[in-house]
């Protein structure tokens, strides 16, 4: 474990109230049992980047820090979390999940959401959230906003503080728990930082080796599972089974801070490097096919917009956060 990787990069996040990462777009439709989808089954997609470097635009900043990007097909609308500094005696910050309406209007969707990485359920009638004030697996209904748990610890001890999270069609829902914003309460996770999974209320263990993972995706089949671990530097792969189990870890690349991530129809993966300011494209063999630029401390990127080839990418510095976007040439895969 990269204990001087994860202590630095702790201390940069818990000074700049930083959150850190989502796990991948989402969108979902607007009812039936599962949710459409933009990819075509068995199409060839051609490149998804325009040029090796791509410039996001920016759609609006001045916000404190935003985290967790999905896209709600059912409105047409993304949700994000926007968290603020620690606060209390235990030291945790408060987050509330925002509803951007393109071209230009956000408003507050739930106040004290407690939230951090998001994604839409399967049947698209929930946003799933990584909630770091109680340190649970939440679900907040799309229709009346009202909040259930989906995991409430694991063995009987609490979660660090879920971080971000994907989910499969399946209902398999997997998660990230480092401890950024655990604040000043017990670990009682044993020093672990782990990735878990969760089904119809059970929680497993996915791997307790990771130091700080982070952002976290499935691929468009759901036969694969990518997980940032940001304490070193690295993307782990993992083989996911018919049972919703996984294993046959490998690393997939190496890059700086990884933080959220989303993934195309064709299975190429865009990961946010929160030191570079960056996006990195990689193909699913892992062959890096260029970057897309966004400002300054990326967190997070998700696909959305009518015909799922819109990137929304969360960046920027504490107080100053911003929404980008910028238009590629293949959708993303929602879940």
């Amino acid at each position: 474990m990269a204990h001087h990787g994860t202590a630095r990069h702790r201390r940069k996040w818990t000074v700049t109230a930083a959150a850190v990462v989502l796990a991948g777009a989402v969108a979902p439709a607007a009812s039936g049992a599962t949710t459409a989808s933009p990819c075509t089954p068995g199409a060839t997609y051609g490149a998804p980047l325009p040029s090796r470097s791509v410039a996001a635009q920016l759609i609006r900043s001045g916000f404190s820090f935003l985290e967790g990007p999905t896209w709600d097909q059912g409105t047409g609308t993304l949700l994000l979390s926007n968290m603020q500094n620690p606060t209390g005696p235990q030291g945790v910050q408060p987050s509330s999940m925002l509803r951007y309406t393109p071209p230009a209007t956000f408003e507050t969707f739930i106040a004290d959401s407690g939230s951090n990485g998001l994604a839409i359920s399967a049947d698209g009638t929930r946003v799933l959230a990584a909630t770091h004030d109680n340190r649970t697996i939440s679900a907040y209904r799309l229709a009346d906003r009202s909040r259930t748990t989906v995991a409430a610890g694991y063995l009987g001890h609490a979660f660090n503080s879920p971080n971000d999270l994907t989910t499969g069609r399946d209902g398999t829902t997997y998660f990230t728990d480092p401890n950024y914003q655990r604040g000043n309460r017990a670990d009682e996770q044993g020093g672990h930082t782990s990735v878990f999974r969760v089904r119809d209320g059970v929680v497993a263990l996915v791997d307790d080796t990771l130091p700080q993972p982070n952002g976290i995706v499935l691929s468009p089949d759901g036969k694969t599972l990518y997980v940032g671990a940001t304490g070193a530097n690295a993307i782990m792969k993992y083989t996911v089974f018919p049972d919703g189990t996984t294993g046959n870890r490998t690393t997939f690349a190496s890059m700086k801070t990884p933080d959220g991530a989303t993934i195309d129809c064709a299975g190429n993966l865009y990961w946010a490097s929160y030191d570079e300011g960056l996006v990195h494209v990689f193909s699913p063999s892992g062959t890096q096919l260029g970057t897309i630029s966004a400002g300054r401390n990326t967190t997070n990127a998700a696909f959305g917009g009518p015909d799922g080839r819109t990137l929304y990418i969360t960046s920027g510095v504490s107080g100053g956060f911003g929404l980008y976007r910028t238009h590629l040439d293949v959708p993303g895969n929602p879940y």
